[in-house]
Protein backbone atom coordinates (compact mmCIF):
# COMPACT_ATOMS: atom_id res chain seq x y z
CA UNK A 1 0.00 0.00 0.00
CA UNK A 2 1.35 3.41 -0.99
CA UNK A 3 0.37 4.90 2.38
CA UNK A 4 3.00 2.67 4.01
CA UNK A 5 5.69 4.56 2.10
CA UNK A 6 7.73 7.56 3.19
CA UNK A 7 7.87 10.48 0.75
CA UNK A 8 11.26 9.38 -0.60
CA UNK A 9 9.86 5.90 -1.28
CA UNK A 10 6.90 7.37 -3.15
CA UNK A 11 9.30 9.33 -5.36
CA UNK A 12 11.00 6.07 -6.36
CA UNK A 13 7.62 4.37 -6.78
CA UNK A 14 6.43 7.05 -9.20
CA UNK A 15 9.73 7.04 -11.13
CA UNK A 16 9.50 3.26 -11.53
CA UNK A 17 6.07 3.76 -13.14
CA UNK A 18 7.69 5.98 -15.76
CA UNK A 19 6.01 9.10 -14.40
CA UNK A 20 7.66 12.50 -13.78
CA UNK A 21 8.92 13.09 -10.24
CA UNK A 22 6.51 15.98 -9.56
CA UNK A 23 3.68 13.44 -9.59
CA UNK A 24 5.06 12.04 -6.33
CA UNK A 25 4.33 15.28 -4.51
CA UNK A 26 0.82 15.47 -5.95
CA UNK A 27 0.12 11.87 -4.94
CA UNK A 28 1.65 12.26 -1.48
CA UNK A 29 -0.23 15.46 -0.69
CA UNK A 30 -3.49 13.96 -1.91
CA UNK A 31 -3.09 11.04 0.47
CA UNK A 32 -2.06 13.26 3.37
CA UNK A 33 -5.24 15.27 2.84
CA UNK A 34 -7.25 12.07 3.23
CA UNK A 35 -8.62 12.19 -0.30
CA UNK A 36 -9.97 9.24 -2.23
CA UNK A 37 -7.98 8.50 -5.37
CA UNK A 38 -10.73 9.76 -7.68
CA UNK A 39 -10.77 13.09 -5.82
CA UNK A 40 -7.10 13.94 -6.43
CA UNK A 41 -7.87 16.20 -9.38
CA UNK A 42 -4.29 16.96 -10.47
CA UNK A 43 -3.39 13.31 -11.16
CA UNK A 44 -3.84 11.98 -14.68
CA UNK A 45 -6.35 9.24 -15.38
CA UNK A 46 -3.60 6.94 -16.62
CA UNK A 47 -1.61 7.32 -13.39
CA UNK A 48 -4.69 6.68 -11.28
CA UNK A 49 -5.23 3.44 -13.18
CA UNK A 50 -1.62 2.39 -12.55
CA UNK A 51 -1.77 2.99 -8.80
CA UNK A 52 -5.38 2.02 -8.06
CA UNK A 53 -4.46 -1.40 -6.63
CA UNK A 54 -1.94 0.19 -4.23
CA UNK A 55 -4.01 3.17 -3.09
CA UNK A 56 -5.56 2.92 0.41
CA UNK A 57 -9.28 2.21 0.47
CA UNK A 58 -11.79 1.84 3.30
CA UNK A 59 -15.46 2.13 4.18
CA UNK A 60 -17.05 3.67 7.27
CA UNK A 61 -18.98 0.84 8.96
CA UNK A 62 -20.15 2.94 11.89
CA UNK A 63 -19.78 6.53 13.06
CA UNK A 64 -20.93 7.46 16.55
CA UNK A 65 -21.00 10.94 18.07
CA UNK A 66 -21.10 11.64 21.80
CA UNK A 67 -22.80 14.56 23.48
CA UNK A 68 -19.37 15.59 24.81
CA UNK A 69 -17.92 15.98 21.29
CA UNK A 70 -16.16 12.62 21.16
CA UNK A 71 -16.50 10.72 17.88
CA UNK A 72 -15.86 7.05 17.27
CA UNK A 73 -15.62 5.29 13.92
CA UNK A 74 -15.31 1.72 12.75
CA UNK A 75 -13.44 1.58 9.45
CA UNK A 76 -13.65 -1.48 7.22
CA UNK A 77 -10.32 -1.98 5.48
CA UNK A 78 -9.78 -3.49 2.02
CA UNK A 79 -9.58 -7.06 3.39
CA UNK A 80 -12.78 -6.67 5.42
CA UNK A 81 -11.03 -6.17 8.76
CA UNK A 82 -12.67 -3.69 11.14
CA UNK A 83 -10.54 -1.13 12.95
CA UNK A 84 -11.84 1.49 15.36
CA UNK A 85 -10.59 4.99 16.10
CA UNK A 86 -11.69 7.78 18.42
CA UNK A 87 -11.59 11.55 18.04
CA UNK A 88 -11.33 13.44 21.33
CA UNK A 89 -12.04 17.16 21.51
CA UNK A 90 -10.06 19.27 23.99
CA UNK A 91 -9.55 22.99 24.52
CA UNK A 92 -6.12 22.80 22.86
CA UNK A 93 -7.35 20.91 19.80
CA UNK A 94 -8.17 17.40 18.67
CA UNK A 95 -6.57 14.12 19.67
CA UNK A 96 -7.01 10.89 17.72
CA UNK A 97 -6.78 7.57 19.52
CA UNK A 98 -5.62 4.97 16.99
CA UNK A 99 -5.66 1.18 16.93
CA UNK A 100 -2.47 -0.68 16.02
CA UNK A 101 -3.85 -4.19 15.57
CA UNK A 102 -7.10 -5.86 14.56
CA UNK A 103 -7.94 -7.39 17.93
CA UNK A 104 -5.31 -8.13 20.57
CA UNK A 105 -3.63 -11.19 22.03
CA UNK A 106 -2.58 -9.71 25.38
CA UNK A 107 -5.69 -11.03 27.14
CA UNK A 108 -6.11 -8.31 29.78
CA UNK A 109 -9.18 -9.29 31.81
CA UNK A 110 -10.87 -5.87 31.69
CA UNK A 111 -10.44 -5.04 27.99
CA UNK A 112 -12.91 -5.60 25.13
CA UNK A 113 -10.12 -5.59 22.53
CA UNK A 114 -9.05 -9.08 23.56
CA UNK A 115 -12.46 -10.77 23.25
CA UNK A 116 -11.74 -12.37 19.85
CA UNK A 117 -7.97 -12.53 20.10
CA UNK A 118 -5.53 -11.12 17.56
CA UNK A 119 -6.62 -11.17 13.91
CA UNK A 120 -3.63 -9.38 12.41
CA UNK A 121 -1.27 -6.44 12.72
CA UNK A 122 -2.07 -3.13 11.05
CA UNK A 123 0.48 -1.72 8.63
CA UNK A 124 2.03 1.69 9.22
CA UNK A 125 -0.25 3.19 6.59
CA UNK A 126 -3.36 1.61 8.09
CA UNK A 127 -2.54 3.25 11.42
CA UNK A 128 -1.89 6.59 9.70
CA UNK A 129 -5.16 6.25 7.77
CA UNK A 130 -7.12 6.65 11.00
CA UNK A 131 -5.63 10.09 11.60
CA UNK A 132 -6.02 11.18 7.99
CA UNK A 133 -9.69 10.23 8.12
CA UNK A 134 -10.43 12.55 11.03
CA UNK A 135 -8.20 15.37 9.82
CA UNK A 136 -10.09 15.30 6.51
CA UNK A 137 -13.44 15.08 8.30
CA UNK A 138 -12.59 18.21 10.31
CA UNK A 139 -11.52 20.13 7.20
CA UNK A 140 -7.85 20.10 8.08
CA UNK A 141 -5.02 20.67 5.61
CA UNK A 142 -1.29 20.05 5.79
CA UNK A 143 -0.63 23.69 6.68
CA UNK A 144 -3.55 23.91 9.09
CA UNK A 145 -4.15 20.39 10.35
CA UNK A 146 -6.91 19.95 12.89
CA UNK A 147 -5.44 16.89 14.61
CA UNK A 148 -2.77 18.06 17.04
CA UNK A 149 -2.15 14.99 19.18
CA UNK A 150 -2.10 11.21 18.77
CA UNK A 151 -2.44 8.43 21.32
CA UNK A 152 -1.72 4.80 20.49
CA UNK A 153 -4.23 3.44 22.97
CA UNK A 154 -6.92 1.88 20.79
CA UNK A 155 -7.28 -1.81 19.93
CA UNK A 156 -4.07 -3.80 20.05
CA UNK A 157 -0.71 -3.65 21.81
CA UNK A 158 1.58 -1.20 19.95
CA UNK A 159 4.81 -2.88 21.02
CA UNK A 160 3.51 -6.25 19.81
CA UNK A 161 3.50 -4.67 16.32
CA UNK A 162 6.79 -2.86 16.76
CA UNK A 163 8.10 -2.55 13.19
CA UNK A 164 4.85 -1.16 11.76
CA UNK A 165 4.34 1.17 14.73
CA UNK A 166 7.91 2.46 14.44
CA UNK A 167 7.39 3.26 10.76
CA UNK A 168 4.05 4.91 11.56
CA UNK A 169 5.75 7.17 14.10
CA UNK A 170 8.21 8.26 11.44
CA UNK A 171 5.44 8.83 8.88
CA UNK A 172 3.14 10.84 11.15
CA UNK A 173 5.98 13.06 12.36
CA UNK A 174 7.47 13.55 8.88
CA UNK A 175 7.92 17.25 7.95
CA UNK A 176 6.55 16.50 4.47
CA UNK A 177 3.35 15.07 5.94
CA UNK A 178 1.25 15.85 9.01
CA UNK A 179 4.40 16.82 10.93
CA UNK A 180 2.95 15.95 14.34
CA UNK A 181 5.71 16.26 16.92
CA UNK A 182 6.60 13.08 18.75
CA UNK A 183 6.21 15.10 21.94
CA UNK A 184 2.50 15.20 21.09
CA UNK A 185 2.28 11.42 20.67
CA UNK A 186 1.63 8.95 23.50
CA UNK A 187 2.23 5.22 23.18
CA UNK A 188 0.54 2.93 25.67
CA UNK A 189 1.95 -0.55 26.36
CA UNK A 190 1.13 -3.29 28.82
CA UNK A 191 4.88 -3.75 29.26
CA UNK A 192 6.74 -5.66 26.54
CA UNK A 193 10.09 -4.93 28.11
CA UNK A 194 12.53 -5.64 25.22
CA UNK A 195 10.65 -3.29 22.93
CA UNK A 196 10.64 -0.48 25.51
CA UNK A 197 14.43 -0.60 25.32
CA UNK A 198 14.25 -0.77 21.52
CA UNK A 199 11.93 2.26 21.38
CA UNK A 200 14.53 4.25 23.32
CA UNK A 201 17.50 2.95 21.34
CA UNK A 202 15.81 3.67 18.01
CA UNK A 203 15.67 7.35 18.90
CA UNK A 204 11.95 7.86 19.48
CA UNK A 205 10.80 10.50 21.97
CA UNK A 206 7.08 9.80 22.33
CA UNK A 207 5.44 9.84 25.75
CA UNK A 208 5.69 6.29 27.09
CA UNK A 209 2.57 5.20 28.94
CA UNK A 210 2.59 1.97 30.93
CA UNK A 211 -0.68 0.12 31.52
CA UNK A 212 0.17 -0.96 35.05
CA UNK A 213 -3.17 -1.58 36.79
CA UNK A 214 -1.64 -3.33 39.81
CA UNK A 215 1.12 -2.53 42.33
CA UNK A 216 2.51 -6.07 42.65
CA UNK A 217 3.17 -9.03 40.38
CA UNK A 218 0.79 -11.42 42.12
CA UNK A 219 -2.24 -9.20 41.60
CA UNK A 220 -1.14 -8.13 38.12
CA UNK A 221 -0.93 -11.77 36.98
CA UNK A 222 -4.61 -12.24 37.80
CA UNK A 223 -5.72 -9.48 35.42
CA UNK A 224 -2.88 -9.15 32.88
CA UNK A 225 -1.27 -12.30 31.41
CA UNK A 226 1.77 -10.27 30.28
CA UNK A 227 2.76 -10.14 33.96
CA UNK A 228 3.78 -13.79 33.67
CA UNK A 229 6.46 -12.77 31.17
CA UNK A 230 7.74 -9.50 32.64
CA UNK A 231 7.77 -8.42 36.28
CA UNK A 232 6.97 -4.92 37.47
CA UNK A 233 10.61 -4.56 38.51
CA UNK A 234 11.72 -5.32 34.93
CA UNK A 235 9.18 -2.85 33.52
CA UNK A 236 10.26 -0.07 35.88
CA UNK A 237 13.92 -0.68 35.02
CA UNK A 238 13.06 -0.34 31.32
CA UNK A 239 11.14 2.87 32.10
CA UNK A 240 14.18 4.29 33.87
CA UNK A 241 16.24 3.51 30.77
CA UNK A 242 13.67 5.22 28.53
CA UNK A 243 13.62 8.30 30.77
CA UNK A 244 17.43 8.48 30.82
CA UNK A 245 17.52 8.28 27.01
CA UNK A 246 14.69 10.71 26.26
CA UNK A 247 14.16 12.89 29.32
CA UNK A 248 10.41 12.25 28.92
CA UNK A 249 8.27 11.75 32.02
CA UNK A 250 6.72 8.28 32.21
CA UNK A 251 2.94 7.96 32.46
CA UNK A 252 1.38 5.07 34.38
CA UNK A 253 -2.22 4.12 33.67
CA UNK A 254 -4.07 2.50 36.54
CA UNK A 255 -7.62 1.31 35.84
CA UNK A 256 -9.50 1.21 39.11
CA UNK A 257 -11.40 -2.07 39.41
CA UNK A 258 -13.84 -2.27 42.28
CA UNK A 259 -12.73 -4.73 44.95
CA UNK A 260 -9.63 -5.76 42.99
CA UNK A 261 -6.93 -3.07 42.96
CA UNK A 262 -8.56 -0.06 44.65
CA UNK A 263 -7.88 -0.78 48.33
CA UNK A 264 -5.76 1.37 50.63
CA UNK A 265 -3.14 -1.41 50.73
CA UNK A 266 -2.79 -1.37 46.94
CA UNK A 267 -2.62 2.43 46.88
CA UNK A 268 0.22 2.42 49.40
CA UNK A 269 2.07 -0.28 47.43
CA UNK A 270 1.69 1.75 44.24
CA UNK A 271 3.15 4.83 45.89
CA UNK A 272 6.06 2.77 47.23
CA UNK A 273 7.13 1.29 43.88
CA UNK A 274 6.90 4.66 42.10
CA UNK A 275 8.60 6.71 44.80
CA UNK A 276 11.34 9.04 43.50
CA UNK A 277 10.47 8.36 39.84
CA UNK A 278 9.75 11.16 37.37
CA UNK A 279 6.27 9.99 36.52
CA UNK A 280 2.56 10.68 36.58
CA UNK A 281 -0.24 8.28 37.51
CA UNK A 282 -3.42 8.48 35.46
CA UNK A 283 -6.25 6.92 37.46
CA UNK A 284 -9.07 5.52 35.33
CA UNK A 285 -12.41 4.39 36.77
CA UNK A 286 -12.88 1.22 34.73
CA UNK A 287 -15.22 1.58 31.77
CA UNK A 288 -17.12 -1.67 32.31
CA UNK A 289 -17.45 -4.12 29.41
CA UNK A 290 -20.63 -6.18 29.30
CA UNK A 291 -18.76 -9.37 28.37
CA UNK A 292 -16.54 -8.98 31.44
CA UNK A 293 -17.57 -9.26 35.11
CA UNK A 294 -15.28 -6.53 36.42
CA UNK A 295 -16.75 -3.21 37.56
CA UNK A 296 -15.22 0.23 37.90
CA UNK A 297 -15.14 2.37 41.03
CA UNK A 298 -17.10 5.59 41.45
CA UNK A 299 -15.42 8.83 40.44
CA UNK A 300 -15.69 9.92 44.07
CA UNK A 301 -13.59 6.93 45.11
CA UNK A 302 -11.13 7.64 42.30
CA UNK A 303 -10.57 11.18 43.58
CA UNK A 304 -10.03 9.85 47.11
CA UNK A 305 -7.34 7.51 45.77
CA UNK A 306 -5.74 10.35 43.81
CA UNK A 307 -5.61 12.40 46.99
CA UNK A 308 -3.93 9.57 48.89
CA UNK A 309 -1.28 9.18 46.20
CA UNK A 310 -0.56 12.91 46.17
CA UNK A 311 -0.12 12.87 49.96
CA UNK A 312 2.32 9.99 49.50
CA UNK A 313 4.36 12.07 47.06
CA UNK A 314 3.05 10.73 43.74
CA UNK A 315 1.79 13.01 40.97
CA UNK A 316 -1.67 11.60 40.23
CA UNK A 317 -4.90 12.70 38.55
CA UNK A 318 -8.19 11.12 37.56
CA UNK A 319 -8.73 10.79 33.84
CA UNK A 320 -11.64 12.73 32.43
CA UNK A 321 -14.36 10.35 31.23
CA UNK A 322 -15.22 10.81 27.56
CA UNK A 323 -17.44 8.95 25.12
CA UNK A 324 -19.20 6.66 27.58
CA UNK A 325 -22.48 7.06 25.70
CA UNK A 326 -20.89 5.76 22.47
CA UNK A 327 -19.21 2.62 23.82
CA UNK A 328 -15.96 4.33 24.71
CA UNK A 329 -13.94 1.31 25.82
CA UNK A 330 -11.45 -0.06 23.29
CA UNK A 331 -12.94 -2.77 21.13
CA UNK A 332 -16.58 -2.32 22.11
CA UNK A 333 -17.74 -0.83 18.80
CA UNK A 334 -15.75 -3.26 16.69
CA UNK A 335 -17.11 -6.23 18.58
CA UNK A 336 -20.69 -4.98 18.39
CA UNK A 337 -20.76 -4.44 14.63
CA UNK A 338 -18.48 -7.28 13.61
CA UNK A 339 -18.59 -9.94 16.26
CA UNK A 340 -16.04 -12.71 16.09
CA UNK A 341 -15.41 -12.15 12.40
CA UNK A 342 -14.56 -8.46 12.67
Amino acid sequence: MILDMAYEEIVEYVKNLGEPVYRAKQLFEGMMLGKKLEDISNLSKSLKEKIAKDYPTFEVSAHLKSKDGTQKVALKLSDGSIVESVLLKYKYGYTVCVSTQVGCRMGCKFCASTLNGLQRNLSAGEILLQILFFNHLLGGTLKERKVTNVVLMGCGEPLDNYDNVAKFLKLVSSPEGLNISQRNISLSTCGIVPNIYKLADDGFSVTLTISLHAPNDELRKTIMPIANAYSITEILKACDYYFDKTGRRIEFEYSLISGVNDGDKEVEQLAKILKDKTCHVNLIPLNSVKEKSLLGVSRKRAYVIAGKLVKLGINATVRRTMGEDIEGACGQLRNRIGGANA
